[in-house]
């Protein structure tokens, strides 16, 4: 972890993300980070079928939040995929639409993916799951995924 992983296509950021539902459970948070284009859509994809989810996965960008349900014979664990790319500008209107969307409840039942929650949506977890992806200017997409713990007061 903390390394720069290349995804030459698709399938590759799908699978990364599926490789790391694998670690995840019940009140696992995870934070995507990354310009548009850059593959946050298709990593939770992977994650989903990681998870073993019904749905089809797609930008939650218009109604916020999706959750997807377990397919029988799934990992159990259900997934919110969450896009805060339109929550407010930021301070305590975003911190009172993140209270509005009840997240901290699908924590306790739910894997929570969000895109464009860095800087947003950490407060939510003692600890979560960052990955930052990226798009060369070459169109190599990349990863870097780190586990970061809440700071200490």
């Amino acid at each position: 972890m903390g390394v720069e992983l290349e995804l030459p296509e698709p399938a590759d950021t799908e699978a990364l993300g599926e490789r790391l539902a694998a670690g995840l459970g019940p009140g696992d948070l995870v934070v995507l980070s990354g310009p548009l284009g850059a593959g946050k859509t298709v990593f939770v994809r992977g994650l989903a079928r990681g998870l073993g989810v019904a749905g089809p996965v797609t930008s939650p960008t218009f109604v916020i939040a999706r959750e997807h349900r377990p397919l029988p014979g799934g990992a159990g664990v259900p997934l919110v995929h969450v896009d805060a790319y339109r929550l407010g500008s930021g301070g305590a209107e975003v911190a009172d639409e993140l209270d509005d969307l009840d997240l901290d409840t699908d924590l306790a039942e739910a894997v929570v993916a969000v895109e464009w929650g860095e800087g947003v949506v950490e407060r939510l977890a003692a600890r979560h799951l960052l990955v930052r992806l990226s798009r060369r200017p070459d169109d190599l997409r990349t990863a870097v995924v780190s586990r970061v713990e809440a700071e200490r007061a």
